[in-house]
Parts: structure tokens; C-alpha cells; sequence
């Protein structure tokens, strides 16, 4: 039989925040971290706000890494390497102690932040900077594992694939530990111009904190964040040989192709529909247990209408009893992060027993009808929850997560 999967440690850095305490406090709260671009002068561009972190990042960052080593890598590195080692922390590793031929990093990577933002760049770092797989390679190298590492590239699923890729490895019994998720930031002037001329992007930047409207009738596209989201999978047995706290159990998951369209989903929904069926059947959930959603929920016209019909295909009648929310409304679109940011909100969902709200849904679109936890957050004891990430190109994922039972 497959072995069970569970997490052990979480690291998340979000404009809301640098523990995944206090960014699941500020969430709760249904607190915005959208505010003005201070990375760079977005003076000319149509879009000039997005979820920056807050100040403090590079003074964090050094607890985890060394002043040469920070050198070599990009901010956004530094996020993931930094975000690994708070999820290490958590989960009370001590690879002393395990085989590290068995301890795996795998990390989902869209860019590595190599762009006009970028500060201090000398020659000899260039390529450093711009190596894909530079992500796992730095986390590999920290702690000496010498299980596989490497990067995926999904565009806006790849840190959740990130996920699904260690489950089945640990599953298999290829890995006992894996270090996954993702880091990510395109908040410079070249990729926010590109994503205007796409009209992908909100231009609603006054107030910035009302940009992101996921399944609103006013919603006119989303708004990025920068951030990473770090997790340390465990098979059960291993976890519990250590007494460690386990936080979920990653129950099953789908990783699909739509084969549709390079920017747009499938039509009604269907191939986030097919994600969802797959990913249940994967974790042999029945839907009834199913709790809690927590959508793609982009803010955009196609991504908001087909997600809700996805889940009414999916769900039929249940559908409306289903509470779904976007956490992208508060710290907007993580991009190559977002999968497993959004999946570590899942799982302190099922922990503390309270579902973040999706804020700024002040004008409902008609067409779109489900529970979307309206503006403030709600108590509910829930067993089973799906976190949802579609990315361009057609690429799919869903992650279903069940709550750990002492």
C-alpha cells in the first residue's frame, strides 16, 4: 500500500507577513497587503500597485543564510532558501539524524527574480542568479541532502505540482522527506507591462487594497503578490518514529494538461473540473466530506466564472454547501508561490477550525453563486478541504488535504 503523507513543517512569506502565524492572523483578519510599488518607479504603466513584502526581508533573510552564499542569489532566492529554513525549523528536523539519500527538494519555479529589480549583480553571479534550479540546489546544499533536487515549471501551479511531485515520491517510496513549494516576484516594469498588454492585470489602484475582487461583478483582473510558501512532507511513519507534530495529511492530489489554450481555461471549466474529479478519486474522498475550498480565485473574468462552474460540475447539488474563498484577494497573486502559499492557508483552515474570507466582495456577480465567505471569516470544523491552482499554459493541480486527528 502507498505510504501516507503528512506535513511536518510550514515557512510562508507574503506581503502579510513572515511567519505563517501572523500572516494566518492577518488573513483571518481579512487584513490587504496591496499597496503602492516601492521596488521600482512604476511611473507609465497602467498597473502600479501589487502585494510587495514588508520592509525587513533582507534583515530576516540572514538568520538563514550566509552573507557569500546571499550574494550569489536573487531576492526571490532568498525568499525560498529563507522560507525552507522556517519550515525546517517548524518541523523539528534534525538531518543528523534521518538518511539524507532519502531527503528530496523540489521546488516550484516560474523565474528566479532575475530581473530590473534586481540589485548588485556582479559578473561572477550572473549565472547564479539566473539558474532555474538554483531554488533546490541552495536548500540541497544547506542542509547536505543528497536525495533528488530540482525545479518544476507550471507557471501558476508549479509550487503546488511542487507538492503533488513529493507526496508520490514519499508515496512510492522513493523519498522518505521532501522540502517543497515555491518563491516567486514579477513586480518589475517588464513583466507588468507584458501582463497589461495581456489586460490580465487590475488597473483599479486607487484604493490599492480594493484591487483584488475575486468572483465580484467589478472585478477587472488580478493583482500580483510576491511571496514564498515552504512545506516539509513526511511519510507517516517516519513523522510519528520521531514524534513529530504533524499540522495535515496530504491526502491526494491531480496534476493535469488542459491542451486548450496558452492563456485561457477551458471552456465552462471543464479541464478544472477533470483536476478536481481526479484529484478526489487520487485521495478516495467522497464529496460530501469535502469541507472547504480554496480557489485559484484570480480576480479575472474567465479564471472566477469557470472555477465556479468547475465546482458545480464537480459537486452538483453540494456545490452551494461548499465554502469557497480566494486568498488572493488579500495578498494577491503569488504567482510560481501560490499553490503552496495558498495550501498552507488550507492547512491552518483545518487546524484552527476558521475559514479566511474573500475580501472585497461588496458586488456580487450574478452568474457566480456560491459560498464565497463574503468579507469576514467564519468558524467551521472541517475534515477534508481542496486547494486549487490553474496556471497558463493549461496547467493543472489540486491538492486534497485532510485534517490531522490525534
Amino acid at each position: 500500500m502507498p505510504r501516507e503523507v503528512v506535513v511536518t513543517g510550514m515557512g510562508m512569506i507574503t506581503s502579510l507577513g513572515f511567519t505563517v502565524e501572523e500572516n494566518w492572523n492577518n488573513l483571518v483578519a481579512g487584513r490587504s497587503g496591496i499597496g503602492p510599488i516601492t521596488l521600482f518607479n512604476p511611473d507609465g504603466l497602467a498597473t502600479r500597485i501589487a502585494g510587495q513584502l514588508p520592509p525587513g526581508f533582507d534583515e530576516l533573510s540572514r538568520t538563514f543564510i550566509r552573507k557569500r552564499a546571499a550574494g550569489q542569489m536573487t531576492r526571490v532566492t532568498r525568499m525560498c532558501v529563507t522560507a525552507a529554513g522556517m519550515a525546517v525549523r517548524d518541523a523539528g528536523l534534525d538531518f543528523e539524524a534521518v538518511d539524507r539519500s532519502r531527503c528530496s527538494v523540489i521546488i516550484g519555479v516560474v523565474n528566479t527574480g532575475n530581473s530590473s529589480v534586481e540589485k548588485d549583480t556582479t559578473p561572477q553571479n550572473t549565472v547564479f542568479k539566473a539558474m532555474t534550479n538554483s531554488m533546490p540546489a541552495w536548500i540541497s546544499l544547506e542542509y547536505q541532502l543528497t536525495g533528488p533536487n530540482f525545479a518544476v515549471n507550471t507557471a501558476c501551479a508549479s509550487s503546488a505540482y511542487a507538492i503533488a511531485m513529493g507526496c508520490e515520491m514519499i508515496r512510492s517510496g522513493q523519498a522518505d522527506v521532501v522540502i517543497a513549494g515555491g518563491a516567486d516576484s514579477i513586480i518589475n516594469f517588464e513583466e507588468i507591462q507584458g501582463f497589461n498588454a495581456l489586460y490580465a492585470l487590475s488597473v483599479s489602484n486607487e484604493p490599492p487594497e480594493k484591487a483584488s475582487r475575486p468572483f465580484s461583478r467589478d472585478r477587472d483582473g488580478f493583482v500580483i503578490g510576491e511571496g514564498a510558501g515552504l512545506v516539509v512532507l513526511e511519510a507517516r511513519e517516519v513523522a510519528e518514529a520521531r514524534v513529530a507534530a504533524i499540522h495535515a495529511t496530504v491526502a491526494g492530489y491531480a496534476m493535469t494538461s488542459e491542451g486548450y489554450n496558452i492563456m485561457a481555461p477551458k471552456k465552462d471549466g471543464e479541464g478544472m473540473a477533470a483536476t478536481m474529479e481526479k484529484a478526489l478519486a487520487n485521495a478516495g474522498v467522497v464529496k460530501s466530506e469535502v469541507g472547504y475550498i480554496n480557489a485559484h480565485g484570480t480576480s479575472t473574468e474567465l479564471n472566477d466564472r469557470y472555477e465556479t462552474m468547475a465546482i458545480k460540475q464537480v459537486f452538483g447539488d453540494l456545490a452551494g454547501c461548499i465554502p469557497v474563498s480566494s486568498s488572493k484577494s488579500m495578498i494577491g497573486h503569488t504567482i510560481g508561490a501560490a499553490g503552496a502559499i495558498e495550501a498552507i492557508i488550507t492547512v491552518q483552515a483545518l487546524k484552527e477550525g476558521i475559514l479566511p474570507p474573500t475580501i472585497n466582495y461588496n458586488d456580487p456577480d450574478p452568474d457566480l453563486d456560491l459560498d464565497y465567505i463574503p468579507n469576514v471569516a467564519r468558524k467551521a470544523e472541517i475534515r477534508v478541504a481542496l486547494s486549487n491552482s490553474f496556471g497558463f499554459g493549461g496547467h493543472n493541480a489540486t491538492l486534497v488535504l485532510k485534517k490531522h486527528i490525534l
